[in-house]
């Protein structure tokens, strides 16, 4: 569960709960009984249960003047009764955020630009990278900026100063804004569901290096961008956004990079903002998100 900030009782708060749990007839009734009976007004509500996977999935977002003991006290008791995985958190808190890039200045920019200037609900507090040529983008925004050289043989230590940075900085979720390096499989598990990546193209097709020459080489009609989580298997992770541009003959393998690079910064943004707003549900390799 996230933490959010102790919250006294008096004024409303907004919260948002999020939950999954094996699906069963009064989940709904029992999740609104009991924000009813701590004072709870419901904004927004939606449900989702995958016959697939025999799951139910909710999100919530309520006004409530319960303490948050009183509703963590409550929803845990809940949770041991249906079995439930569940999160609450302050709605609209800016979750704290580390940005790994390598040469490719556009997704870090646009991330950066949507913090300071359209409400992204994120706190960047560092943006790490294997080279120093944006050093001066994060320095622009005034964000710590930590050069982090890879090898093969500094990858071990190079991975353990980032996961002692997630630490010191109590960082919630890492952003991969075409950070071109392979994470390690226990780096993966370290950090399960907590690192979105945006690959640039439209998985699982063309996977791996040089995608845009690749769809160039196929004569695709259509390139797009993968927003997902990071797993140990390499673009695999569940997907959380996907996004496309119609293209033909005519365009070469630099005009699709160009292209393809502001599908790249809408597909990553829009992840980033859902995961924030708690609107992203795992449901085994596939998501759930509630738009």
């Amino acid at each position: 569960m996230t933490e959010a900030p102790a919250t006294e009782t008096g004024d409303p708060t907004h919260w948002v709960l999020s939950l999954s749990c094996p699906d069963r007839p009064g989940i709904v009734h029992a999740v609104a009984g009991l924000l009813a009976e701590h004072g709870g007004n419901i904004t927004e509500s939606q449900q989702f249960g995958d016959p697939l996977s025999g799951l139910f999935f909710m999100r919530v977002q309520v006004e409530s003047a319960a303490s948050r003991e009183e509703l963590d006290t409550a929803l845990t008791a809940l949770a041991s009764e249906f079995g439930m995985t569940w999160d609450l958190d302050v709605a609209g808190r800016r979750m704290r955020t580390l940005v790994m890039v390598s040469t490719a200045a556009h997704c870090l920019h646009d991330l950066l630009f949507r913090q300071q200037s359209e409400g992204l609900p994120v706190d960047i507090v560092a943006v790490v990278s294997n080279h120093t040529d944006l050093a001066g983008v994060a320095g622009f925004y005034g964000i710590p900026f930590h050069h982090v050289p890879v090898t093969k043989a500094t990858k071990p230590d190079a991975e353990a100063r980032l996961l002692a940075l997630v630490e010191e900085l109590d960082v919630e979720l890492v952003v991969l804004a075409r950070y071109m390096q392979i994470l390690s499989d226990d780096l993966c598990r370290a950090l399960a569901g907590r690192v979105i990546n945006i690959h640039h193209s439209f998985l699982p097709s063309f996977k791996g290096a040089r995608p845009y020459a690749q769809a160039h080489d196929r004569g695709v009609k259509l390139i797009g961008a993968t927003a997902h989580y990071v797993t140990g298997d390499l673009d695999e992770g569940p997907i959380i956004e996907q996004d496309v541009e119609r293209v033909d003959h005519s365009r070469h393998v630099e005009a699709l990079m160009a292209l393809g690079q502001d599908v790249e910064r809408r597909a990553l943004a829009r992840a980033v903002r859902w995961h924030a707003e708690h609107r992203v549900l795992l449901d085994g390799h596939r998501t759930i998100v509630f738009r």
